[in-house]
């Protein structure tokens, strides 16, 4: 009889394309091609459990899921072998076998996201990878802005107004980082997890703050309000990456070394 094992699999995508991560109906997305292609490798329906949704046109550099398998192969060859069968923008990175209590979603402690926003809006090669703000940003007030949302709060100021009534508010941010890079302003946020816009919401509540359209006094009072009429923001999609979700205190205390140090740069 064939052992089952679970494959944890780390993946890139460049989320133009694609209505998001979630399989849909009507429209295309991430785990729709990701299954039919490990459907068509077993010949059987194979479900794919990821550690969390990213909506429509944003990207990722590690999106994590996990399924089960019985065939025997190694991890090398796994990624080569689906690699070969997905399209070009959507990219394996890593695979390892993991033990059936490993779940891609429920075992994850921490995330990370990054934003990317330029001011270049003749650059047609920046469209699908980062926010377009044509207005100058006052980054440090920003920066001052962005500790209002750091520690554990209720942000049910941002986010959707359709989540599930029964889904828990509270998260924690452990970092949020407003930093001028090469092609413009570049955000990381570092959380316990985040629910549906919450980075997008805070990230435009951010840009209106840069553009002293907003006090950091009036921030406060919309995450103190806990009201989802309070925030009206919402940063363009394509600017935002899921870069790494993080399952053991070691990996996101190395994460923490590695971003200490970038920020010192």
């Amino acid at each position: 009889m064939a052992v089952v094992r679970r494959i944890k699999v780390t993946c890139a995508y460049d989320g133009s394309c694609y209505q998001g991560w979630q399989r849909q109906p009507n429209a295309q997305s991430v785990q729709e091609v990701i299954e039919d292609m490990l459907s068509l490798m077993h010949k059987r329906s194979v479900l794919v459990i990821a550690s969390g949704r990213t909506d429509a046109q944003v990207h990722a550099f590690g999106q994590v899921f996990h399924f089960d398998t019985d065939k025997e192969i190694d991890c090398d060859h796994w990624k080569a072998a689906m690699n070969s069968m997905l399209p070009k923008d959507i990219r394996i990175q890593k695979v390892a076998v993991t033990d059936h209590e490993f779940h891609a979603r429920f075992s994850a402690i921490a995330k990370r996201y990054d934003y990317y926003i330029t001011n270049c809006i003749n650059n047609p090669f920046y469209q699908r990878y980062m926010a377009v703000e044509r207005m100058p940003l006052d980054v440090a007030y920003m920066q001052e802005c962005a500790q209002v949302f750091i520690g554990t709060h209720d942000f049910t100021s941002f986010t959707s107004a359709k989540i599930d009534p029964r889904k828990p508010r509270s998260k924690t941010i452990f970092k949020l980082s407003v930093e001028e890079c090469r092609y413009g302003i570049h955000l990381c946020f570092v959380g316990s997890g985040f629910l549906r816009y919450m980075v997008r919401m805070i990230t435009q509540t951010l840009i209106e703050a840069g553009k002293h359209q907003l006090s950091k006094k009036q921030i406060t009072e919309m995450l103190e309000c806990k009201s989802k009429y309070a925030c009206r923001y919402k940063a363009q999609p394509q600017g935002l990456y899921l870069t790494e979700v993080y399952y053991d205190e070691s990996e996101l205390s190395h994460a923490y070394d590695a971003l200490s140090s970038c920020d010192r740069q």
